[in-house]
C-alpha cells in the first residue's frame, strides 16, 4: 500500500501525509446536491473531484466507504436560517409534491453523473431518511447546553460554544468578527444573536414538508443533516470531508460546532474543498443565474455555448485544472480539453499498432513513479495529465521511427495508459463501433486509397490537395513505411 499520499487540510491550510483512522478502511464524506433543479457545470466539479479521490485510494489499496448525501429538506433561501425550503418552494411553484420534485431532479442527477463517469458512492443517504436522527442530535446538543428554543424553533448558542470552543476555526472567521447583519430578516428576532444558526424551525401552517418534533411541527436546518448522517454511517470521527468551498462556512464551519457541541471533539480528520467554476470571473451558479445545465452542454442547447460538448470532453477539462483551483469557463478552453483528450486516445491506438525493437532508446520506468508523485501530492491531476502527454510524445516517436521501445516497456505504458487514464481520471473513449463510426472509417480508407492512386501515378498536386483538405477540418494524414495513416488532430 503506498504510503506517500499527501491530502491539503482545509483544517491546518497544510499539506498533511494521509493516514486513516483504520486502514485499511477509510470513512469519506461528500456533501451532494440540493435537488430542486437541473444538475450544472457547478455540481460536476464536486462529483469529479471525489470521484478522483474515491478512485485513487481504491487503486492504493483502502476499502472505502464512500457516503454522498442528497439533501432533499432543510435548505433554506440563506442556507441558514430564513426563507422558504428551496424543495418545498420549487413543489409550490410548480403544483407538486415535494417528493415528485426530488425524485425527478435525483434521476436526472444519477443520469448526469453516469454520463461523467462518476462512480456511484457506496451509500447515498437523504435528508428526509434521517429526520429522527436529527432530532436525537438536536436532543444531545440541548443537554450539553448549547442549544436554546424559541417560539417553538431551535437554534445553534454560538456564542455560549465559542467560550468553549474555536468557532470559525475552518474558516478562519472570527466571532466578534461576524457582522451582525441578518436582524432586518424575518424571525431573526427569535434569536440571542443572528450569527446563531437554526437547528430546527417551526412551520406556518402552508409549509409542504413537515415533521413532529419535542419542540413542534417543524423540520431540520440545513447544517444538521451532514452531521447526523455522517455520524450514523462513518462514526463520531471519520477520515474525509470533502465538498464545494462554499460550503466551508457556513456549513461545515456549523458542522464541527454540532458534532463538538454534542460528542466534545472534531467529527473529521481531513477536510477538503474544491474550488468553484467561473463564468467572467464569477461563481457559476444558480444563485447567480449564470449556471449552464450539463444537459446543455451535452446538446449545445444554450446561447453561450458555440458547439456541443460530450461527458468526456467535461471531465477532462475539470481534470485539468487542480482542484483547489478556479476554472474558468469559456468555448476555447473546452475546446482545447477536447483536443487534449483526443491526443491521450489518438496515443492509446498508437500503441495498439506498435511495433517493438530488440532494444529501448528511452527509459519509460521514471514516467510511472513519476504519475504516482503527482497523484500523491494532494491529487493533482494536471500533473498526472502532463506526464501522461510527455508518454504520449515518446509514443508518437518510436511510431515515426525516431525512437524504439522493446516489448515489455511498450506493455508497461500500456498498462499505465490503461490505470491513469481510465481507472484513475475514469476517462472512456466515446468512439463506439456504431455503423456511422464504421461508415466513417470505411470513407476514410476509400480517400486513402484514392490519394495513394495519385501518388503512384505521380499526381502530386492531386496527393497534397487531398492531404490539405483533410487537414482543414483536423484529420491529419501521417505517410508510414506500411502506408498511410489517419487520425483527429
Amino acid at each position: 500500500m503506498n504510503n506517500n499520499l499527501q491530502i491539503y487540510n482545509t483544517l491546518s491550510r497544510t499539506k498533511e501525509k494521509f493516514e486513516p483512522l483504520n486502514p485499511p478502511h477509510v470513512g469519506m464524506y461528500v456533501c451532494g446536491p440540493t435537488v430542486y433543479g437541473d444538475a450544472h457545470l457547478g455540481h460536476a466539479r464536486p462529483a469529479i473531484t471525489f470521484d478522483i479521490v474515491f478512485r485513487y485510494l481504491m487503486h492504493l489499496g483502502y476499502k472505502v466507504r464512500y457516503v454522498r448525501n442528497i439533501t432533499d429538506v432543510g435548505h433554506l433561501e440563506n442556507d441558514a436560517d430564513e426563507g422558504e425550503d428551496k424543495i418545498a418552494k420549487k413543489a409550490r411553484l410548480d403544483s407538486l409534491e415535494p417528493m415528485e420534485i426530488v425524485k425527478h431532479f435525483t434521476d436526472r442527477y444519477h443520469k448526469n453523473m453516469d454520463q461523467l463517469n462518476v462512480l456511484h458512492p457506496s451509500i447515498e443517504p437523504t435528508a428526509s431518511g434521517h429526520i429522527i436522527e436529527q432530532i436525537e442530535l438536536i436532543k444531545s446538543i440541548f443537554e450539553k447546553g448549547y442549544a436554546y428554543e424559541s417560539e417553538g424553533s431551535v437554534y445553534f448558542d454560538v456564542k455560549k460554544y465559542s467560550k468553549d470552543y474555536d468557532y470559525g476555526k475552518l474558516s478562519g472567521r472570527k466571532i466578534e468578527d461576524l457582522l451582525e447583519n441578518t436582524r432586518a430578516l424575518a424571525g431573526q428576532d427569535e434569536k440571542k444573536n443572528s450569527y446563531d444558526f437554526a437547528l430546527w424551525k417551526k412551520t406556518d401552517p402552508k409549509h409542504l414538508m413537515h415533521w413532529p418534533s419535542p419542540w413542534s411541527e417543524g423540520y431540520p436546518g440545513w447544517h444538521l443533516e451532514c452531521s447526523a448522517m455522517g455520524a450514523k454511517y462513518l462514526g463520531d470521527t471519520f477520515d474525509i470531508h470533502g465538498g464545494g468551498m462554499d460550503l466551508l462556512f457556513p456549513h461545515h464551519e456549523s458542522e464541527i460546532a454540532q458534532s463538538n457541541a454534542c460528542r466534545g471533539h472534531d467529527p473529521v480528520k481531513y477536510w477538503m474543498h474544491n474550488n468553484m467554476i467561473t463564468i467572467d470571473g464569477q461563481k457559476m451558479g444558480k444563485s447567480l443565474n449564470n449556471f449552464i445545465t450539463l444537459d446543455e452542454f451535452f446538446s449545445g442547447n444554450q446561447e453561450a455555448l458555440d458547439c456541443s460538448y460530450s461527458p468526456m470532453t467535461i471531465r477532462f477539462f475539470i481534470l485539468q485544472a487542480h482542484y483547489r483551483s478556479t476554472v474558468d469557463f469559456s468555448n476555447e478552453a473546452l475546446h482545447a480539453a477536447e483536443k487534449g483528450m483526443q491526443k491521450l486516445f489518438n496515443t492509446i491506438e498508437v500503441l495498439g499498432k506498435l511495433k517493438a525493437s530488440e532494444t529501448s532508446s528511452i527509459d519509460i520506468k521514471p514516467f510511472k513513479a513519476s504519475l504516482y508523485e503527482a497523484m500523491d501530492d494532494d491529487f493533482n491531476t494536471p500533473i498526472t495529465i502532463s506526464y501522461l502527454f510527455e508518454l504520449s510524445k515518446i509514443i508518437n516517436q518510436v511510431n515515426d521511427g525516431k525512437e524504439t521501445l522493446m516489448d515489455a516497456d511498450i506493455k508497461g505504458v500500456k498498462d499505465l495508459f490503461a490505470v491513469f487514464v481510465f481507472d484513475i481520471l475514469g476517462l472512456i473513449s466515446e468512439v463506439d463501433d456504431n455503423s456511422n463510426d464504421q461508415l466513417v472509417d470505411q470513407l476514410m480508407g476509400t480517400i486513402l486509397i484514392l490519394r495513394q492512386d495519385a501518388k503512384q501515378n505521380k499526381d502530386w498536386a492531386t496527393a497534397d490537395r487531398i492531404r490539405d483538405e483533410l487537414g482543414k477540418i483536423n484529420i491529419k494524414i501521417k505517410d508510414t513505411k506500411d502506408g498511410a495513416e489517419w487520425s483527429i488532430d
